[in-house]
């Protein structure tokens, strides 16, 4: 199968949904360590980017998309369509990264 094509709309230009088959999610948690969250907070107290959390989350976006991309090929989708990031604090340190769609089979129009 082709790759699976992820959408954040709910259709897809020059293709025709014709099965829906189920919502699909993709999760990763991320945890920071002590030094690169020093460095974090000082570079976010003078207003600079902190580039370690920047590709932390990136990571865990990464780990969610592939997750997902898996989940719809089980259920012999070919795209998912819908998608939406969600980010939530779990605890001093740790991100919970969420992606989730609906997974679908298309066709040429």
């Amino acid at each position: 199968m082709d790759e699976i094509t992820i959408t954040t709309t709910d259709r897809l230009e020059g293709r025709e949904i014709v099965e829906y088959r189920g919502i699909v999610s993709g999760e990763a948690i991320i945890g920071a360590n002590v030094v690169s969250d020093i460095a974090a907070g000082i570079r976010d107290i003078v207003g600079g980017r902190s580039g370690s959390y920047e590709k932390k989350i990136a990571t865990g976006r990464e780990e969610a998309v592939a997750d997902i991309r898996a989940e719809a090929e089980e259920l012999g989708a070919d795209a998912v369509v819908g998608a939406s990031f969600d980010y939530e604090e779990m605890g001093e340190g740790m991100l919970w990264v969420n992606l989730s769609g609906t997974a679908v089979t298309t066709r040429l129009e």
